[in-house]
């Protein structure tokens, strides 16, 4: 098969991978050091001798309520009841709703639609749709996707199943190892997403084409075909929701991720509300990504494995694009043999449209 002179900027991403994470594991070690007056700090802003006086004599401020009863006297911070009755009356079911609601849109579309096939069968000729380097940067931010929406569910949900189905132990082992997972890929992911984003910005700028493309459903309503450029109207939402609420996302995680940077509880509550929300909604709408770009459409993994998609592909779901490139199909058989696409030894840039 063919191999691509794109392989020194995939080592260039490694390399960058390597370093970034010894960064934060450095990081990581210099703030475990930090002044535990600062946590006292974070925990209680704006905490002052008369605020302790106020407290003394029960005469509270609007952010803490006292209660006294059989002799027991308790100081609550009101911001952090809120937070909680935030948390699980409404993010936890959104979460539940979002993502089991959209788990039962895919499978009812499956059933009563099906897979979207060729039209007509394969030519046997490629085309480059994706750069190794597009790709190697697209399965680590998608597989560290993954890999967050899993801990941060199980950090949201996990204790009403795992703590009562293997005992206390056994749900606080798992729930710190997944919490230092989350913390760490975290950051990773949230840098290479905006690495991502920028490499394929150019193919992701609306036109005009893409309204008819969402009049009529893309395609599914009339059954007509619709007109598509590199990519289309529904990649491109896709590709704006991670530029949009994906950067929210990121900017809320290291909020909650670095809390010694002078942010109070308050903000840490409410970044963690904006973070959940943000999160799971990207859930929900990744798994119609995910379902589009491997069974429910024949030929789109192909793109984004090996790089290549077929001519009928490319007329079906982009004919926009494929006018553009259809001079530079190569045949399967001169790839399989490791043979170079025309025009020079790296592979050509996908045009945009």
């Amino acid at each position: 098969m063919y191999i691509s002179n794109a392989w020194p900027g995939f080592w260039r991403v490694a390399v960058f991978t390597l370093v970034l994470l010894v960064g934060l594991g450095i990081a990581q070690s210099v703030l475990a050091q930090a002044d535990a007056d600062r946590e006292a700090a974070t925990a209680v802003v704006g905490v002052t001798p008369d605020t302790w006086r106020q407290v003394r004599s029960g005469e509270t401020g609007a952010n803490f309520r006292d209660s006294r009863a059989d002799s027991n006297y308790n100081l609550v911070n009101a911001s952090g009841e809120r937070w909680r009755q935030l948390r699980n009356r409404w993010v936890s079911p959104f979460g539940l709703i979002a993502i089991g609601g959209m788990i039962v849109v895919i499978a009812l579309f499956y059933l009563v639609i099906g897979r979207k096939d060729l039209s007509e069968p394969r030519t046997g000729r490629k085309l480059l749709r994706w750069p190794l380097v597009v790709r190697a940067i697209h399965w680590t931010v998608a597989s560290l996707f993954i890999v967050l929406a899993l801990t941060g569910l199980n950090l949201l949900y996990g204790k009403f199943v795992f703590r009562s189905l293997f005992g206390d132990g056994f749900w606080a082992a798992m729930m710190s190892g997944t919490k230092l997972i989350h913390n760490y890929l975290g950051p990773l992911f949230g840098i290479l997403l905006i690495v991502l984003l920028a490499r394929v910005l150019k193919h992701n700028w609306p036109k005009k084409h893409d309204l008819a493309w969402f009049k009529k459903g893309g395609g599914m309503v009339g059954k007509t075909h619709v007109d598509a450029g590199f990519a289309n109207g529904g990649e491109k939402v896709w590709f704006w929701l991670l530029a949009t609420a994906g950067i929210v996302v990121i900017a809320s995680g290291f909020v909650l991720d670095f809390p010694n940077y002078g942010q109070g509880r308050d903000t840490m509550q409410w970044a963690n509300l904006i973070h959940a929300v943000g999160a799971l909604g990207l859930t929900a709408v990744a798994l119609g990504h995910i379902y589009i770009g491997t069974i429910g459409t024949e030929g789109a993994l192909e793109g984004m494995t090996t790089g290549y998609v077929d001519e009928t592909w490319a007329r079906d779901h982009h004919n926009l694009w494929y006018e553009e490139v259809k001079d530079e199909a190569i045949p399967e058989e001169q790839l399989a043999a490791g043979g170079k696409p025309s025009g020079g030894g790296e592979e050509p840039t996908p045009r945009s449209g």
